[in-house]
């Protein structure tokens, strides 16, 4: 069943329509998610409620529209404010941080040293992009990993191209900035 019989479904009231779609999109979204939130309880929370969302407003659907986009959109909206709401918090520390970040993924054929070295670049990685605000790090999941064009990213967050475009340039430029003090501590 395609992503426009899922929906035809749910509309006449059958559950099956949503179950579709969740079994199609849940993996993807709560990735997405957790890219901007940082947080496992987090992301899973931004998703139920997309879900949930597109449950209650599926009748405003426009069939003709892909699912995807609009779905995805809801999702990022969600982690977005999610984020921002953690930002303006103080974060109090945790002897577990760093329970619930993502594992690297292993390479079966490479050599431990190179496993422990993608490993360990990862890290870096990641701890960067936490450094970001979560307007940039929107973007720059947007764009690296959801494969968004600017002008798919501007609709999405409802802002400017240009704002997209000068989002962008920053982040870029702070993840290289961040990533090269990485390198140079070791």
């Amino acid at each position: 069943m395609d992503d426009i019989q899922a929906i035809n479904h749910l509309k006449r009231g059958d559950i099956n329509g949503l179950s579709i779609l969740v079994e199609r999109y849940q993996v993807r979204a709560l990735r997405t998610a957790y890219l901007i939130t940082q947080d496992v309880k987090s992301a899973e929370d931004v998703v139920q409620d997309a879900f949930l969302s597109i449950y209650r407003g599926i009748q405003h659907f426009d069939v003709r529209r892909p699912f995807a986009p609009w779905f995805m959109r809801t999702v990022v909206n969600g982690a977005l404010k999610i984020a921002q709401r953690h930002q303006r918090l103080e974060p109090l520390a945790d002897e577990d941080a760093g329970a619930d970040e993502p594992t690297a993924f292993l390479i079966s054929d490479e050599l431990p040293e190179a496993i422990v070295e993608a490993a360990a670049q990862e890290d870096e990685v990641w701890d960067a992009l936490s450094l970001l605000s979560p307007e940039r790090r929107a973007v720059i999941v947007l764009r690296f990993y959801l494969d968004r064009s600017e002008i798919e990213i501007a609709d999405a967050l409802d802002i400017p191209v240009g704002t997209v475009k000068s989002r962008l340039h920053a982040a870029k430029r702070q993840l290289r900035n961040l990533l090269h003090n990485y390198e140079k501590e070791g």
